[in-house]
């Protein structure tokens, strides 16, 4: 359904948006990982804990039910009066009988909304839906369910076509997902001693990740008031800001020959460690965004990752291996290739300290997807939509070698296995593969270079197969950061 396409069809920019509010607003603090680039680091910073077991951490919320309501209401109104009223939009004109229409269980069908609207524009929504019980005090798992009364509840009411799966998916999925992750980064830009006019802006910065949660600041009256040290969220947090050139082929032809250059900016964020509190869900998020010249959008790629629950499988001096459950967000679109995908993932990740300043870092996953987009160049003809939906299964592996903390090398792979629910009778296979060099110059200053490409194998009942590859190469300068 066009939920997003009025209210939220600017839902793009604004993620463009927060990323900078993000970099932006920790940089007031003061100083106390689907594919290749594209896909999550699972390799992420350890920072590992003196204490080897998590310490459960007991904290004495106050919920606010009517006040969640009250907000998960507003988070339904609101975008359909805009819709309604200010746009004049045609699937916003409901009646009773279109809602009853809507309430039948044989109503739901798979809807033919454009990728950024199904694939960003309802995760976006279903985040609104989440905090307005995450940020009234109920936790983690108590918020989820918000995220599918809300889109069960717009999906029902607030349009006058009918119902889709792939909505209710998107909504639910995506939305507790970047639900918690803008919960806890608004939570951490105002979890500090901060007073003045930098408290001030911290406050901005956390009220436009999450409305949800300033708007209770403010109601709660905590609003520019100090966070006593002991109260304090005390995760750490890692940003490396990516400027430079890219090149994407679209033609299979060697990349070197491409003459297709652009400017890029790549922003990837970690929030935590996987040594640490992993019985907390999503103690350690990492998220990448990144924008460029492109003649698709101007915001390419938004992953997320979001640890579930871990198990520490062995640990000492020199190693460690857990075993963590994670979930993933992805949207990818540029101008070559475009996906998008939500899955959940058992991940095995390992450190080997081979000296103080050289180590070795190694990754493996896999899981179900619970549902995908995939392009399929056939489906335009029939419909508005130009890919696929279905199911599937998702993997990755992946490692990397820090030489005395100076040079870097990393390989990763990442693959998916779809079957397609919604579209022409199909499964595909993507695979990605990525290599990058960095190599550091000061503290905070390094060079890199990362080449690699994205693989599309398209297997059709009733047309001919689809093999495409697009091989891609990016040369930046990157600039590092701690929270």
């Amino acid at each position: 359904m066009p939920q997003t396409s009025t209210f939220f069809k600017s839902g793009l920019k604004k993620l463009l948006g927060l990323s900078a509010f993000l970099l932006v607003g920790l940089s007031i603090f003061p100083s106390e990982h689907v594919f290749a680039q594209a896909a999550i680091n699972y390799e992420q910073r350890s920072i590992k804990d003196t204490v080897p077991k998590p310490r459960g951490r007991h904290i004495n919320r106050t919920k606010h039910f009517g006040r969640a309501a009250i907000e998960l209401g507003a988070a339904e109104i609101l975008p359909w009066t805009w819709d309604r009223y200010l746009k004049n939009a045609d699937y916003a004109h409901i009646s009773w009988k279109t809602v009853g229409d809507n309430l039948k269980p044989n109503s739901w069908t798979w809807d033919d909304d454009n990728f950024q609207t199904n694939q960003f524009g309802h995760p976006f929504h279903g985040s609104q839906f989440y905090n307005a019980f995450r940020s009234n005090g109920y936790t983690f798992w108590q918020s989820a369910p918000a995220a599918l009364v809300g889109s069960y509840i717009w999906e029902s009411t607030a349009e006058n076509q009918p119902p889709a799966p792939n909505d209710l998916i998107n909504t639910t999925f995506g939305g507790i997902v970047l639900g918690e992750m803008t919960y806890r980064l608004a939570n951490k830009m105002t979890n500090t001693g901060q007073t003045g006019v930098r408290r001030q802006l911290t406050e901005i910065f956390a009220f436009l990740i999450n409305p949800a949660n300033g708007v209770n600041r403010i109601l709660d009256g905590k609003w520019g008031k100090a966070v006593p040290k002991e109260k304090r969220d005390s995760s750490g947090i890692t940003t490396e800001i990516d400027l430079g050139a890219r090149t994407f082929n679209r033609d299979n032809s060697n990349i070197l020959h491409n003459k297709n250059y652009g400017w890029y900016g790549h922003a990837k964020l970690l929030y935590g460690t996987p040594y640490k509190d992993y019985d907390t869900p999503f103690s350690n998020i990492t998220i990448n965004v990144e924008v460029g010249k492109d003649d698709s959008s101007l915001v390419n790629m938004v992953s997320v990752y979001g640890s579930l629950k871990g198990w520490e499988i062995k640990s000492n001096e020199k190693l460690q291996h857990l075993l963590i459950l994670s979930a993933d967000y992805d949207f990818l679109h540029n101008s070559a290739f475009f996906y998008g995908g939500q899955s959940v993932k058992a991940n095995f990740l390992s450190e080997y300290d081979i000296t103080k300043n050289t180590k070795i870092t190694t990754s493996f996953g896999a899981g179900p997807i619970l549902l995908a987009a995939i392009p399929d160049p056939y489906l335009r003809l029939q419909h508005g939509r130009d890919y696929d939906y279905g199911p599937g299964v998702a993997f990755n592996a992946g490692g990397q070698l820090t030489l005395l903390n100076i040079l870097t090398y990393g390989i990763h792979y990442q693959g998916d296995w779809t079957i397609t629910e919604n579209g022409h009778p199909s499964h595909y296979f993507l695979h990605a593969v990525s290599s990058e060099v960095t190599l550091n110059v000061i503290k905070s200053l390094a060079f890199s270079i990362e080449s690699g490409y994205f693989t599309l194998h398209g297997v059709y009942k009733d047309y001919a197969n689809v093999d495409k590859r697009y091989p891609y190469l990016r040369l930046s300068t990157r600039y590092t950061m701690n929270f």
